[in-house]
């Protein structure tokens, strides 16, 4: 087995408390240590001085649409998108085409990530059978196949009764419920936030309410059962509080945000522009204070980027009738680092806990850390270097972008998977 080091790096990892200039020393498909060997010689050397060298990123909250609606992603471009972006291991949502309800649906995306080649893939089971949110699905037979966790994302599970027996069923395995958190009848027929923009601009809103109620709701179950409960793309600041609260008082509930939450607000529909609808719609300056704010006290332990990709031709609908969702993959880390450690509000030991040990220990996989025997999942990221998103260069088959033309700084320049070299930014001289 071949013998790598990543030397004169800023080894970052939260995992151990480490953050400190270093060699990182990967055999194989495993990792080393941090720091000198002495007894070993390396087959290979690659001088990353002045980068970052992290665990591999690990996001959350993906929709890899396959199967189904492979016109927008596949398992194979989305994982593609993801190592271009630093992500080394993507859990993907349930809302495709059959939904991911049964052990065989879970077991294919295992194969079809194995032979895509890119990024690990861990599939999340439906709740509901079919995401119809009228019975469960069958937890048993989904964690046999592998799945790391469950949702209905895209759709609330309306059912009190059904919320309470999924978190009831998914204490047994150990498995967390990851809760998409909308009141419907509040939310039909919108296209944005409820407020005076959306009074503004004549287009209907959708409430804050409408996340709040389903948080309340869905945190009184969690303490109810005592079961594990996430709550997905977390989006107003009375959320985020509800939050807060209850994890004072000892609900084992956990949260993400997205960078498009704590980056936009609804003034940005004032273009009409269809890449920033989105649900939950972008809410108020004052909503992404509040997430910053819950990012930096913990309160949001997470950081994910709900990519949701869909064809060109969907989105240029007209507003009301083009779906909901963004892509953010590709944009993770230069939009985390122009909004959270240029202005001071995170360092780059919290955001990378943010990607990395917290995502993996709410899932319950063995991933995010650089500690020796772990596996090789490893990110470079050059912190300075500059550039301009443009989605028409993106590796993901769909193209909508909230962040297109903007210029940022940083990206990922290099990221091993299981100790082998998956994407290399095209300018990166480190193989050269």
């Amino acid at each position: 087995m071949k013998t790598l080091v990543l030397a004169n790096g800023r080894v970052i990892d939260p995992s151990q408390n480490i953050d400190r200039v270093a060699d990182l020393w990967i055999r194989g498909d495993t990792v080393l240590g941090i720091g000198p060997q002495p007894h070993l010689i390396p087959d290979q050397v690659l001088d990353v001085s002045g980068f970052i060298v992290c665990p591999g990123l690990i996001d959350m909250h993906v929709h890899l649409r396959e199967p189904g609606r492979e016109e927008d992603e596949t398992i194979a471009t989305g994982t593609a998108a993801a190592l271009a972006g630093g992500v080394t291991s993507v859990a993907c949502m349930p809302n495709t085409e059959p939904a991911i309800d049964s052990q065989a649906q879970a077991e294919f995306v295992y194969l079809q990530a194995e032979r895509a080649g890119n990024a690990n893939v861990f599939p999340i089971g439906a709740i509901t059978k079919g995401r119809r949110g009228e019975e469960l699905a069958e937890i048993g037979g989904l964690v046999e196949g592998g799945a790391v966790a469950f949702t209905d994302d895209g759709s609330p599970v309306v059912s009190a009764e059904i919320m309470r027996r999924a978190l009831e069923y998914c204490k047994m395995f150990d498995r967390v419920v990851m809760d998409h958190c909308e009141d419907l009848e509040l939310t039909r027929g919108g296209v944005m936030n409820e407020g005076f923009e959306s009074m503004r601009l004549g287009l209907p809103g959708m409430p804050a309410a409408a996340e709040e109620i389903m948080v309340n709701r869905d945190i009184i179950l969690a303490e109810l059962t005592e079961g594990r409960l996430h709550i997905l793309h977390t989006s107003t600041a009375g959320s985020v509080d509800l939050i807060r609260r209850a994890r004072r008082r000892g609900v084992r509930v956990t949260t993400e945000a997205t960078p498009h939450h704590f980056t936009l607000t609804d003034e940005c529909l004032r273009t009409f522009d269809s890449n920033f609808k989105m649900s939950p719609p972008l809410r108020t300056q004052r909503d992404v204070e509040a997430i910053i704010e819950g990012l930096k006290d913990g309160t949001i332990e997470v950081i994910a980027t709900d990519h949701a990709p869909h064809a060109p031709e969907k989105k240029t609908r007209e507003l009301d009738q083009t779906p909901n969702g963004v892509i953010g993959l590709e944009t993770l880390l230069p939009i985390c680092i122009r909004s959270l450690i240029e202005p001071g509000h995170l360092t780059w030991p919290q955001l990378i806990e943010k990607l990395t040990i917290n995502p993996a220990r709410i899932l319950g996989i063995d991933r995010g850390t650089l500690k020796p025997g772990a596996d090789a999942d490893v990110t470079v990221i050059d912190p300075n270097l500059e550039w301009v998103i443009d989605p028409h260069q993106f590796k993901s088959k769909s193209r909508n972008c909230p962040f297109a033309g903007w210029k940022v700084r940083g990206r990922a320049v290099l990221v091993l998977v299981s100790g082998q070299i998956r994407y290399q930014y095209p300018e990166n001289p480190l193989l050269a």
